[in-house]
């Protein structure tokens, strides 16, 4: 009735399903429909119907800004006062009429408005509603860094303070990552729908789950045939969602009108624990060489994984059996005053080009005298040759109250890093992204599960945050995109001082301490053939030759 009222072509049979979903979906639902599909309009003609089967009812309309959900409400208000079978009810002179809130004439006298407009920021208790319809709540703007999400998360928890019982929750948007507000609601209890505007491949699929509407996955389970095909061909056929791929862009295109949000995720956020070499590390010796793999008999999980979905830790598929002593032991120390920020550490040892992640530890101590014992004694323990100290901490003031406290404990050489003054994220992704990528960074299981479990002390919502692997992927490089990332600055600092000498090339050092044993023992044999004295004598003219006939 209404899309004829505006003259629009007949209702498309998506537009159908997402109103059937309205209408007999569950009290608490998510509807993530492509761009352009009509749900807001849709949800507009559903609340006049609610106001057409029951005048009593309160609705409220919340979205991310105070016009948006005007919009909304002006829209409703306007087909209540156009269309014929809606007049009754228009609001009275002694009723309110606004586009920010209005009355309908039946509604009997109550200090909540028949429909009430209003921004996710803004004034949400005073009112009660039957229905609260989230409209668009999540955009860039409020959810680009982790405490715009967190501040997101807490602001929708107010919907229960003002949902009368018996009420019903409806979300409708585009998630914008993976961290989306939109995909945590199955936690408190929301049943989420998605159409897509293409009928997703068999692997697309899989990602979502029981969430795509059985409208679409029966129609794929009948005629497989229609994967890649538009769900929607009366409105949007495939010429002109590929014009708005091409426009878009693939991972524009696969968030906004795909619903997807892996592709997006992965240009978004670098760091992978994928790359990651997961090896037990001893504290005084590594392996010479190893090399990483990432076939699912390598994979790792016996310790938790908190990165983004899919993404897994993994084993190396060879491993030498020669330990030599590590070429070098750094520690950063990152300092933080008394708060919420933690006081981080990470112990890196390089050996043949590689670097292993040995310890990590945080303190919520500040530099109190238990904190920097504590960094003395891990030092110790890890046989540290060098503290590095976060210089833009106090003026160096942590750095020179550490150094006096390693005298007591564990003489060693404490010093400020050299840190580029730039962005801190771009600094981190840049330091820690070449290294992963080439597999260079190994981390013991050990460090991982004492990351994981260091948190346990702290409240629900604050553990995922403080731990390293979370804020590894994670972090991307945008400002403020964490939270929290002492720890990952930590390990960030500790790789930057082994970036020069990273250089060396790993096959050519392994090589290398090959021929070295192996000249130590043909100089044995010869020493105990020729006898010492003989060989003594002539044994820079034999090593040449020997060495040069050993190379042809």
């Amino acid at each position: 009735m209404v899309w004829k009222h505006l003259n629009l072509p007949e209702p498309t049979p998506v537009q159908y399903d997402i109103a059937k979903f309205l209408q007999h979906g569950p009290r608490r639902c998510v509807i993530e429909a492509f761009r352009g599909v009509g749900k807001s309009w849709v949800t507009s003609a559903f609340v006049c119907w609610l106001l057409y089967c029951n005048p009593q009812l309160k609705i409220m309309v919340v979205s991310a800004s105070k016009t948006r959900a005007d919009d909304f409400s002006t829209f409703t208000l306007r087909l209540i006062n156009d269309i014929e079978v809606l007049q009754f009810l228009r609001p009275r002179d002694d009723q309110r009429n606004s586009k920010i809130a209005f009355d309908v004439g039946p509604a009997k006298p109550d200090h909540s408005p028949s429909v009430k407009s209003v921004g996710i920021t803004g004034q949400l208790t005073g009112s009660r509603a039957d229905y609260i319809i989230a409209d668009d709540i999540e955009v860039v703007n409020n959810s680009a860094t982790q405490a715009l999400r967190d501040k997101l998360s807490e602001l929708v928890k107010e919907f229960d303070a003002v949902l009368k019982p018996g009420g019903r929750v409806v979300y409708l948007g585009t998630p914008q990552c993976e961290q989306s507000l939109y995909n945590s609601l199955p936690e408190r209890g929301y049943v989420v729908r998605i159409w897509p505007s293409r009928y997703p491949v068999a692997a697309k699929r899989e990602k979502y789950g029981s969430k795509l509407a059985p409208f679409i996955s029966n129609k794929l389970d009948a005629d497989p045939a229609l994967e890649g095909a538009p769900t929607d061909p009366v409105r949007f056929d495939d010429e002109d969602l590929t014009e708005r791929e091409l426009s878009y862009g693939r991972s524009g295109f696969a968030l906004q009108f795909q619903l997807d949000t892996s592709l997006s995720d992965a240009d978004r956020y670098p760091l992978r624990l994928r790359d990651l070499v997961v090896l037990s590390c001893d504290p005084l010796r590594g392996p010479s060489d190893l090399a990483w793999a990432n076939s699912p008999d390598q994979l790792f999980d016996q310790v938790p994984a908190v990165g983004l979905n899919g993404d897994h830790y993994y084993r190396p598929i060879f491993v030498s059996s020669d330990y030599l002593e590590y070429e070098g032991s750094a520690m950063f120390v990152d300092p933080s005053g008394r708060g919420k920020d933690e006081t981080t550490y990470a112990v890196v040892k390089m050996l043949h080009g590689r670097l292993f992640l040995t310890d990590i530890g945080a303190y919520l101590g500040g530099y109190d005298e238990k904190t920097l014992e504590g960094l003395c004694l891990a030092a110790r323990r890890q046989n540290v040759n060098l503290i590095l100290c976060e210089p833009n901490y106090g003026g160096g003031m942590f750095t020179q109250l550490l150094a006096a406290k390693s005298q007591q404990l564990y003489p060693v050489e404490v010093k400020d890093a050299e840190w580029a003054k730039v962005q801190k994220e771009a600094r981190i992704i840049d330091t820690l992204e070449p290294v992963m990528n080439q597999h260079r960074l190994v981390v013991c299981p050990s460090v991982i599960q004492k990351d994981y479990s260091s948190t346990e002390a702290y409240t629900a919502e604050d553990q995922q945050g403080y731990r390293l692997f979370y804020q590894m992927t994670r972090i991307t490089r945008d400002k403020g995109s964490l939270k929290h990332d002492d720890r990952l600055d930590a390990l960030a600092g500790a790789v930057a001082h082994w970036t020069e000498f990273m250089n060396r090339d790993i096959e050519k050092a392994h090589l290398s301490h090959k021929d070295a044993i192996l000249d130590a023992e043909l100089e044995k044999f010869m020493a105990q053939v020729i006898g010492r004295d003989r060989f003594e004598t002539g044994k820079d003219r034999w090593s040449s030759s020997v060495m040069s006939g050993r190379r042809r």
